[in-house]
């Protein structure tokens, strides 16, 4: 049997999209986490792994073609940076959250416990499988304006004021360029009193230390070494690689 848990029903959740699918079963199997299939193999649909995987694709598709026809005057790189902060796991969560996703997965008991429905990673994945299906139902300019509408408030806010470069996401993305292993932030220092503590975190790569940073915390500790993981080998001598 196909159904929905959390907040009603496939109408539902196709009034906070505002589509409405030819093919129910692909919003269902894009509303579907592994967790369920998991506990429940009889389910007739697979989890939304596929799809997320093809949204992810349409998604970087659709921004980098924005990005390109509104900004003629910007250079690759900062293209680049651009696109990795919209299409990044806070820029797609909260998407997902402004339309409720969460309220529609169908969700393991053991993930359901854990506050699946409203985890960060989990929201990122199912806004992607949501794009994915969109795409195969309503075809490329109905998903485009879809896109659009759910990052409209981040291109805005790109247009006044800019953006700062995501050094973290470049950089990933630079070593999956390059066939590398993803970056492992480590921490290696904490010194000072309680209300003035300072992180010292390395970023290392294939075992290797590619940068250093300090910050009042781990997560500006963490930008901050991938900022010099990225001036010392994302540009330059490492471009060659």
């Amino acid at each position: 049997m196909l159904y929905f848990s959390g907040m009603d029903d496939s109408e539902s959740c196709q009034q906070s999209l505002g589509i409405s699918f030819k093919n129910k079963f692909l919003l269902k199997e894009a509303l579907t986490h592994s967790s369920y299939i998991n506990e429940h193999p009889e389910y007739a649909l697979p989890c939304n792994e596929r799809l997320e995987f093809l949204g992810d694709a349409i998604l970087g598709f659709t921004v980098a073609e924005k990005l390109y026809r509104d900004f003629p005057e910007l250079p690759e790189g900062e293209l680049t940076s651009i696109r990795a902060s919209l299409v990044c796991r806070d820029a797609l969560s909260r998407a997902a959250s402004s339309l409720k996703l969460g309220d529609f997965l169908l969700l393991g008991c053991g993930e359901e416990a854990s506050g699946g429905r409203t985890k960060a990673s989990t929201l990122e994945n199912v806004m992607e499988a949501v794009i994915g299906a969109v795409y195969l139902d309503q075809g490329l300019s109905c998903v485009k304006i879809f896109i659009l509408k759910q990052l409209q408030q981040e291109l805005e806010k790109i247009e006044e004021v800019g953006v700062a470069p995501n050094y973290k996401a470049l950089l990933q993305e630079f070593l999956q360029r390059k066939g590398k292993s993803l970056p492992v932030y480590q921490l290696v220092k904490t010194a000072g009193p309680d209300h003035a503590k300072q992180f010292t975190v390395v970023v290392l790569v294939e075992g290797e230390e590619w940068g250093r940073g300090t910050g009042k915390n781990k997560k500006a500790a963490e930008v901050k070494a991938a900022r010099s993981a990225w001036g010392n080998h994302g540009e330059g001598a490492m471009l060659d690689l």
